[in-house]
């Protein structure tokens, strides 16, 4: 080895004095360099490689919601209001027929997709997108059954409309998740200029919903017997809602946009108040204090975890596989809008340790999900939207 032949004398030069501070210094050089060879010989240590975007569908009009069929097929809808069925191979399907219209503006579109628990056997899905009507437009929540042929939605009918109505292209919120008992929940924006509705509990604005499959309003949720409180709400004061998924835990995770910085982690319980816009820890855009500038108050709920600056959060999921190694299992995954980064959280608990940018340069990642296989899949928000499957 050239490094070992270099102790010897160069040629045509005296050989050094082989004194006792020589030989040591000698020594530790020579123990560095066999370290060296014997771990380039016995290759690198055993550790998972960095994490890769493989895509799999391209030209998506902005892609909003993701679900799995059973047959490895997937589900996606596009905001402009169009559902189609990307086969494994990535080629893109025709829009399905069946969809009802949408308010296509802003950030209003079709939006989330959710497939029943049993949906193997009773072909039932769910659907929640920005619908007009008198005084504006809202958020409403519909189910549908998926024709046999896959080229349409059946049976239509819309289980839950967010209520009033207003003139707003902002902060629909709108994620669905099924819970284990078979009860939904939806998520709902405060429609940006009526904030203060997020504190009051005679509109769904800025509340998480809590229902039957059918539209009926379960019989213990926190606000049923309140006089003047609509009954389908399960907790309040939030912004806008663009993450949910149901946790190891047992219990409903969501997150929600701030202002300009503020972005938030919580855990919804029934008829807590997650305090928008009393309390946050984002401020005005342009600058200043929102209300009294008060990121804490006593009687509302603090964020399980927040961001200063905003990252823009769309989409969330547990990470309940071993797919990424042992270490990675129940992670929680975010997507950011703003960063085109998917962000790792490590939970413990109720708690939320550390934080890092799992992947960048993805784009707009506007859904994050878990497959049946293990892996975790995104949608990129953009006019030439992307699926993207995550490899280990």
């Amino acid at each position: 080895m050239t490094a070992v032949a270099s102790f010897a004398a160069p040629h045509g030069r005296r050989s050094p004095r082989w004194n006792t501070a020589t030989i040591v210094r000698n020594l530790a050089r020579l123990a560095t360099v066999l370290g060296l060879a014997t771990a380039a010989l016995a290759g690198p240590a055993v550790a998972l490689a960095a994490p890769r975007a493989e895509p799999i569908a391209e030209g998506l009009a902005h892609p909003w919601g993701l679900a799995f069929l059973p047959d490895g097929r997937f589900l996606v809808t596009e905001r402009p209001g169009r559902m189609r069925i990307v086969q494994p191979d990535g080629a893109v399907g025709p829009a399905l027929a069946g969809v009802p219209a949408v308010v296509a503006r802003g950030q209003g579109g079709l939006l989330d997709v959710a497939l029943d628990s049993g949906f193997a056997a009773n072909r039932t899905l769910y659907f929640c997108y920005s619908e007009a009507g008198e005084g504006g437009n809202g958020t409403a929540l519909a189910r549908a059954r998926l024709a046999a042929d896959h080229s349409r939605l059946d049976d239509v009918r819309v289980i839950f409309r967010g209520r009033p109505k207003v003139e707003s292209s902002l902060h629909f919120g709108c994620r669905i998740v099924e819970a284990p008992d078979g009860h939904l929940f939806l998520t709902l924006g405060e429609r940006y200029q009526r904030m203060q509705d997020a504190q009051t509990l005679d509109n769904h604005h800025g509340k998480v919903v809590r229902i039957g499959k059918d539209g009926t309003v379960p019989r213990d949720n926190p606000f049923v017997a309140r006089a003047g409180a609509l009954p389908e709400i399960w907790s309040l004061g939030h912004r806008n809602p663009q993450g949910a998924t149901w946790g190891p835990d047992g219990r409903l995770w969501t997150h929600e946009h701030g202002p300009q910085g503020g972005d938030e982690v919580n855990r919804p319980e029934p008829g807590r108040n997650y305090g928008w816009p009393l309390i946050t820890h984002g401020e005005n855009y342009g600058g200043g204090p929102i209300g009294d500038g008060q990121s804490a108050r006593a009687g509302l709920e603090a964020p399980l975890h927040h961001w200063v600056p905003s990252i823009a959060p769309s989409g969330m999921a547990f990470l309940a596989s071993d797919r990424y190694g042992p270490a990675l299992r129940g992670s929680l995954l975010v997507g950011s809008l703003k960063f085109g980064a998917l962000v790792r959280l490590e939970v413990q608990g109720d708690r939320v340790l550390r934080e890092e940018r799992w992947l960048s340069g993805l784009g707009r990642v506007r859904d994050v999900r878990v497959g049946p296989d293990g892996l975790v899949y995104l949608l990129t928000d953009s006019p030439q939207g992307r699926l993207l499957r995550i490899r280990p």
